[in-house]
């Protein structure tokens, strides 16, 4: 299961329902690509098929949702 957390243009920002044991972070997916960014400091930990410049976007995406990101991240895994 993979929950939507919310959506940015064609961003899906989601958790994987099994990951609730690592750090707080956020795969972000547009269509076949996928990144996953760290929320405690964010920082991207893998990435593939995005580019550099698209990368940086959702990067900013993801700073600008922290404070939302954390509490969705708390909110489920805490159930």
């Amino acid at each position: 299961m993979s929950p939507t957390v919310m959506r940015f243009g064609p961003y899906r920002l989601f958790f994987y329902s099994n990951e609730g044991s690592e750090p707080r972070h956020v795969p972000v997916q547009r269509e076949r690509r996928l990144a996953k960014f760290w929320l405690d400091p964010v920082k991207l930990v893998s990435s593939n098929g995005f580019g550099s410049a698209e990368l940086g976007r959702i990067q900013r995406i993801v700073e600008s949702s922290v404070p939302e990101l954390k509490k969705a991240w708390d909110e489920y895994f805490e159930e």
